[in-house]
């Protein structure tokens, strides 16, 4: 909730439970201020706890992407995401029309589920074949996203770089 406080005005955030108890109540407070604040509130992997407290869509992990065109069924004004770890994973977000992936690992990072990071020329090289939004996910702090901007990725998603 502090790293929320402190995005400027279009920026995302993904909320992920995993589960855990109050996150109703934790997943509502940042739905309030997202909206107070116009940022864009996606929650990670649950359907039912988006729609109950009104996030603007839904974040699956590389594993659940088939459940995209179901939610697009039901949720059609919801932007749908995804993490995606290849180039084949990128092409089926494309094929499942999902409004952007988050491409991961980039830099070298401290989560357990990082891969090898890929660094910015294959990013860059991600970036310049796909035509779907695409954020650049593992490693991320203020420092290092400077030197990514010129990848030409929609954006930068941040979990460590973002702790407070």
């Amino acid at each position: 909730m502090a790293a929320a406080t402190g995005l400027p005005a279009g920026s995302g955030i993904i909320y992920r439970s995993f589960g855990r108890a109050g996150a109703e109540a934790e997943a509502s407070a940042l739905a309030r201020l997202a909206k107070d604040r116009g940022l864009v509130l996606l929650i990670g992997a649950d359907a039912d706890l988006a729609a109950k407290i009104g996030a603007d869509g839904v974040h699956l992990p590389e594993r659940m992407v088939m459940r995209a065109p179901r939610l697009r069924a039901r949720h059609s004004n919801w932007i749908l995401t995804t993490a995606v770890h290849n180039r084949r994973a990128l092409e089926y977000a494309k094929a499942l029309k999902l409004d952007g992936a988050f491409l991961s690992a980039v830099l070298p990072s401290q989560s357990p589920s990082a891969g090898v990071p890929m660094g910015p020329v294959r990013l860059a090289q991600y970036v310049s074949g796909s035509d779907l939004p695409i954020m650049a996910l593992g490693g991320i702090t203020a420092k290092t996203g400077q030197g990514l901007i010129a990848t030409g990725i929609y954006g930068l998603a941040a979990i460590e770089g973002l702790r407070i």
